[in-house]
């Protein structure tokens, strides 16, 4: 295979491969909880593993660009819809766990915890940031603003992502574990200084 040049069968191909990839952690929770397989605390892996898949899934939708000037493949720009939005399902995901599991749909107390802790303030931005790039994400809403208006609304990932980096760090330094976000953090870092170093260059 050519992978600098996908004929639309390929790249067929590869988009559902990458979708049903991309559903496999989900299924993963759907299946330990069906067979009680979650762990000593099911609700932290839960609401850890989709907080997790939410920032794989962004940063994998910040690489899309970095990869594709470097190998000339092109036809990653294809993915990056995808990858955007299985973020926004994650996040929402990783939010109805904390909405569910730790204040049973109670909105008023809900809304206390966010205002009250910081890494959840930070967290539930991110979401509510999120929910607009994923209302504008269709070709029509791309026709509809403008591609210009488009783009300039869709940077608003560039906040997002960090943003979600310190709400996973404040969120393991509570637990004395910090290795995991600092390394998400270099990555993010890289990712946006790949990007920032090419507009500079040209």
């Amino acid at each position: 295979m050519n992978l600098r040049n996908l004929s639309q069968k390929q790249l067929t191909f590869v988009r559902l491969t990458v979708f049903v990839l991309m559903l496999v952690p989900a299924f993963r929770l759907l299946w330990a909880g069906m067979h009680e397989d979650l762990g000593a605390n099911p609700i932290e892996f839960i609401t850890r593993n989709t907080g997790d898949w939410t920032l794989y899934a962004l940063c994998m939708t910040l690489a899309i660009t970095p990869l594709r000037h470097a190998l000339q493949w092109h036809w990653l720009i294809r993915l990056r819809r995808m990858l955007g939005l299985y973020g926004f399902f994650y996040a929402c995901l990783h939010f109805l766990c904390f909405l569910w599991f730790d204040h049973f749909f109670d909105w008023e107390e809900m809304w206390r915890d966010v205002l009250k802790r910081p890494f959840i303030t930070v967290g539930f931005v991110c979401l509510v940031l999120l929910l607009p790039l994923a209302l504008t994400s269709s070709h029509a809403m791309i026709r509809r603003l403008g591609g210009k208006q488009w783009q300039v609304l869709h940077r608003l990932v560039y906040v997002i992502v960090p943003l979600g980096v310190l709400h996973y760090f404040w969120m393991k330094a509570g637990k004395n574990n910090v290795w995991q976000p600092i390394l998400s953090g270099l990555l993010v870092g890289l990712l946006l200084g790949a990007r920032a170093w090419r507009r500079w260059r040209n």
